[in-house]
């Protein structure tokens, strides 16, 4: 089943549902609702382009000069879009991951987290990480998680000062990168004077965090994909492998999207010269019901 879509049309739709079109998020209710909508969002664009809106963009309403996490200290209007997202991380409505850059963080909807903590996270959160030379985590990372599960919350400015004068920021920083890239740790808060607050994600959120470790990835990924093309509206299979492929080996993109294509969740889509795929619409997918029907009537009767 193959249906039409302009380029133009494509665009317009997700300008409208990435708050690009000139109604920016101007409440904390409207951020919730954004987030929650989307399901997934950088705090920033990233290049090369990442194909996910971004939380900076639906504050401001459109995509023109966008600043990207290297220029947003200088730019007024990431002020506000940086309070807004603190607020969310505060109350657990998002949650932070540092997937693609750890200055700008993928935003992940309260009710997509443990769905995408089953593809990235650990699946014995409590088990205290050892370094060594197969271990992706070094001794600092190691010494840092047990300080936070010992004091977290925790500052990045205070961590530095128990762990000794002597480490670097930028040492403490790779350490911190390696426990958040698999979730181990979250940001929880941030201030002026202190920086970035720290905890274990299985003390912050602890129902999300095992609500991910019962999840099997096959399925964790089939909820996400079907989320992501929602946000998205379509997109070539090499694009759900591009950004999937971060998480998960693309072959697994590819099996999960080939399931969910023969299951007709997913359809084709035509956008100018390109096959692209989508969720499949609910319309089709009840007539589809109701036409088999009868012939299930039948199969009953006989």
């Amino acid at each position: 089943m193959l249906s039409h879509m302009t380029e133009q049309e494509l665009q317009q739709t997700r300008r409208e549902k990435w708050r690009l079109n000139g109604k920016p998020i101007r409440t904390i209710e409207e951020a919730r609702a954004f987030v929650e909508s989307v399901g997934l969002c950088l705090m920033y664009p990233q290049r090369p382009t990442v194909l996910v809106p971004t939380f900076i963009g639906a504050t401001i309403g459109g995509e023109d000069r966008l600043p990207t996490w290297q220029h947003a200290y200088s730019d007024s209007r990431a002020g506000e879009a940086t309070g807004m997202m603190v607020r969310l991380l505060r109350e657990r409505t998002a949650f932070e991951a540092n997937s693609f850059d750890e200055n700008n963080g993928l935003l992940v909807a309260a009710s997509a987290f443990p769905y995408f903590y089953a593809l990235v996270g650990e699946r014995n959160p409590k088990l205290a990480p050892k370094a060594g030379s197969r271990s992706p985590y070094s001794a600092l990372a190691c010494d840092a998680f047990e300080l936070i599960v010992r004091d977290g919350p925790i500052s990045k400015q205070k961590m530095q000062e128990v762990l000794g004068g002597s480490i670097s920021l930028a040492a403490l920083d790779k350490a911190l990168g390696e426990l958040w890239s698999k979730l181990r740790i979250t940001r929880v808060d941030y201030n002026a004077s202190q920086g970035s607050y720290w905890d274990v994600l299985y003390r912050w959120a602890p129902e999300a965090v095992k609500e991910g470790v019962g999840l099997s990835v096959p399925e964790a990924l089939s909820a996400l994909l079907s989320k992501y093309l929602d946000c998205v509206i379509a997109a070539e299979q090499s694009e759900l492998e591009s950004f999937f492929g971060n998480f998960v080996p693309r072959s697994r993109v590819k099996e999960a999207v080939n399931a969910l294509l023969a299951a007709r969740e997913f359809s084709f889509v035509h956008v100018g010269s390109k096959t692209m795929i989508q969720m499949t619409p609910a319309q089709v997918v009840s007539s589809e019901m109701e036409a088999s029907v009868p012939s299930r009537r039948r199969a009953v009767k006989q």
